[in-house]
């Protein structure tokens, strides 16, 4: 049943989401770039025109500007906010303020510190989850992965498991509870896994096929999962409160898998196993964070934690133009022991942009034909 929100929701999420994350990767960028001593021109939350600003002493000129949906600092020596050099200049090492005649060295690490920046926000609020909230931790796991009945039309029971049985592998990898269960499918819609059973003592492998559903949560947003259809003989959990290091630890693990999780979703949608009409662009961001807000402020600020860990996935990216298109070509020149050509660098960054242009556009064109109102 869809649940309706206030549209105000939408309006204070989308800001309240993305202004923060965007101006903590652009200060990251700002800060390295300062401990280095190289000069900051702009500093801007949003594209487009300004709205407000004022210029530091240091003739920096902090603003917001027209369209919330990214920032950027620019350096001295930048021909524009992507950080393209301005012709005639190189790398030489001269300590003159500008970031293209810093060292590399210097420019790598200032242009790392802004993902850098979206992860430790990320490792920051999934410890303070498990210090405040705590861990997980499955009550009686046995009974968990041991099957008391099935769905109708289960793939596992098709398959030849029963009642009573153990699940205690797929596809190799062990399983210590029902969540782990789940996750080894539920990315997996359609797909024949190498389920491992435990019955009377001995251990057998079965080939199970997910089925594909489409779950719709309570706003009515529509996901296709892979299932089994088995139902656990016990599924409940308590939580732990962990330590500040024991937290931290916990948080980068976390963080893992969700990044192994969206590494698996692109790689089924560019195959084909999974529709682009998955891809989510701002729009969707927008809705989502006006969802989650109405959730209440811990659903909130763990939606924020996965989109600070997305943007740092997406500007890690090896495209031109943006924070990992950068980092390729240091690492190229660092091999050639010279800086990439200006021509070539300019063509790259032409090229990377466009690319960035033509996938916001898809996206959001995809985000428009979702909602309701285009007969979504």
């Amino acid at each position: 049943m869809d649940v309706s929100i206030p549209f105000w929701m939408y309006i204070v999420g989308f800001p309240l989401l993305l202004g923060p994350l965007v101006t903590l990767h652009e200060l990251g960028h700002y800060l390295v770039a300062r401990w280095f001593g190289v000069e900051a021109e702009a500093f801007s939350v949003g594209f487009g025109k300004e709205l407000a600003g004022f210029t530091d002493r240091r003739g920096t000129r902090w603003k917001l500007s027209a369209l919330p949906l990214g920032g950027y600092v620019q350096f001295k020596g930048d021909m524009n906010p992507a950080s393209v050099p301005e012709r005639g200049t190189e790398a030489s090492g001269a300590r003159d303020g500008s970031f293209q005649n810093a060292p590399l060295w210097q420019r790598a690490p200032i242009v790392a510190a802004g993902p850098a920046t979206n992860l430790l926000v990320t490792l920051a609020i999934f410890a303070g989850f498990f210090m405040a909230v705590g861990k997980p931790v499955a009550v009686a796991p046995e009974r968990q992965l041991t099957v008391a009945a099935f769905s109708q039309s289960s793939p596992a029971e098709r398959a030849g498991i029963a009642v009573g049985d153990r699940i205690v592998a797929i596809d190799g990898r062990a399983l210590n509870d029902f969540r782990d269960l789940q996750e080894a499918v539920m990315l997996y819609p359609g797909k024949r896994l190498a389920v491992t059973v435990e019955r009377d003592g001995a251990r057998a492998t079965l080939p199970v096929t997910a089925a594909g559903v489409e779950r719709e949560d309570r706003f009515g947003n529509v996901s296709r999962i892979g299932l089994i259809g088995v139902r656990p003989a016990g599924a409940s959990f308590a939580f732990e409160r962990q330590g500040p290091l024991e937290s931290l630890a916990l948080a980068g693990a976390y963080s893992v898998d969700i990044m192994r999780m969206m590494f698996t979703g692109i790689g089924q949608i560019l195959s084909g196993e999974r529709s682009v009409k998955e891809l989510g662009g701002p729009v969707k961001i927008a809705k989502f964070s006006g969802e989650q807000l109405s959730l209440g402020p811990l659903a909130f600020i763990n939606f924020v934690a996965l989109i600070s860990l997305n943007l740092a996935f997406i500007n890690l990216l090896p495209i031109p133009g943006l924070d990992g298109g950068h980092l390729a070509f240091y690492a190229a020149e660092a091999v050639r022991r010279k800086p990439v050509g200006p021509r070539g660098l300019e063509l790259a960054y032409r090229t990377g942009m466009a690319l960035v242009l033509m996938l916001m556009l898809f996206v959001t064109f995809n985000d428009l034909a979702s909602l309701p109102i285009f007969g979504g």
